[in-house]
């Protein structure tokens, strides 16, 4: 958010510094008809917003009415789907968020999630589907009254909804009106400070895993991966 007012600031004052997203050919232009699905519609965006919103939120309802919400599996939906809202710019700006506080939920520890980021990455899929280990390892951990394989297994299932429901949310509410945006420069300025910020965000990732794998205990260095 901060990032986003400084950028509208710099467009302002200084736009040469700013306005450096370069401008694409628009996949909609002026001389061709567009298409109706791709014209913004109040009415498209009202029941697009309530559908979606019913998809995402109605498992996470069910689960508080049947656990609680003081439960893991619950408190799992409503902390990645905030972390759905809040989070953008690729896997790797939303894990520092999700590490930090998964931690101080205590559902994982510090080296089960240098692990889970380890093990996402020898696979081909996306590098968020770690999340998903997150969500079954704090459920596992914190089962409640459920068995843990059943609790984890509803953990992981919740997190990866959560995660990626919204995401389909902002495609379908917000496509009609990409083309339009495009050419905002109050915009355009906002989301270059934003990409920016993202880079750092990225950095404060590669340290916090970086000190935690190379120091893994007070005092130890692991010299091998150091050098590494």
């Amino acid at each position: 958010l901060c990032a986003a007012v400084i950028g509208f600031a710099g467009g302002k004052f200084l736009p040469q510094k700013f306005l450096v997203i370069e401008e694409e050919k628009l996949a909609i232009d002026n001389f061709n008809e567009a298409a109706q699905h791709t014209r913004p519609s109040f009415k498209r965006s009202i029941k697009v917003l309530i559908v979606c919103l019913l998809i995402w939120w109605i498992p996470v309802l069910l689960i508080a009415v049947w656990l609680g919400w003081n439960h893991t599996i619950t408190r799992e939906g409503i902390f990645f789907s905030k972390a759905a809202m809040v989070t953008f710019g690729g896997a790797y700006a939303v894990l520092p968020y999700v590490a930090q506080q998964a931690e101080k939920f205590q559902w994982i520890q510090t080296g089960q999630m240098i692990d889970g980021l380890g093990l996402a990455e020898t696979t081909p899929g996306p590098l968020i589907m770690v999340t998903m280990f997150v969500g079954f390892l704090g459920a596992w951990n914190l089962p409640g009254d459920l068995p843990r394989l059943l609790s984890a297994t509803l953990g992981s299932l919740i997190t990866v909804w959560t995660t990626f429901v919204p995401c389909f949310l902002w495609i379908f509410l917000g496509a009609p009106y990409i083309e339009q945006l495009r050419g905002n420069k109050n915009l355009t300025a906002s989301l270059s400070a934003v990409t920016a910020a993202v880079v750092g965000v990225v950095l404060n990732l590669a340290l916090w895993f970086g000190l935690h794998t190379m120091i893994p205990r007070k005092g130890t260095v692991d010299w091998f991966l150091l050098s590494l």
